[in-house]
């Protein structure tokens, strides 16, 4: 398991609510130091924090360990659905159509 990426990922999700490392370390009953080393990807996780950390965030756990989890479809568009939730309407219409030309432009450049 990568360590470090989990750590940057489950920062971005607290910095993604305003929170600080205190404040999150707090409201899943850990130290801010432990919070810390786990964002840094120094210290590994009990399925206990990691319940706690996922259900504060908002996110699943797929979400979290995906980088340690080998790619499938459904992780992707777990990631997706993840990232495109928090986002209004008129946003989600954008990044449809965002990627609608990203794939249309591959497909150009396929032999």
């Amino acid at each position: 398991m990568d360590y470090k990426r989990l750590g940057n990922r489950i920062r971005e999700e607290r910095r993604r609510l305003n929170l600080t490392q205190a404040q999150l370390a707090e409201d899943i009953d850990i130290s801010d130091t432990y919070m810390g080393a786990i964002e840094r990807g120094e210290r590994s996780l009990t399925l206990d924090t990691l319940e706690r950390l996922v259900n504060r965030l908002g996110v699943t756990v797929d979400y979290l360990l995906a980088d340690a989890i080998p790619g499938t479809d459904s992780i992707f568009v777990e990631q997706f659905k993840q990232i495109i939730d928090r986002q209004p309407l008129e946003r989600k219409q954008m990044a449809i159509n965002v990627l609608r030309s990203i794939f249309s432009y591959f497909e150009e450049k396929e032999p």
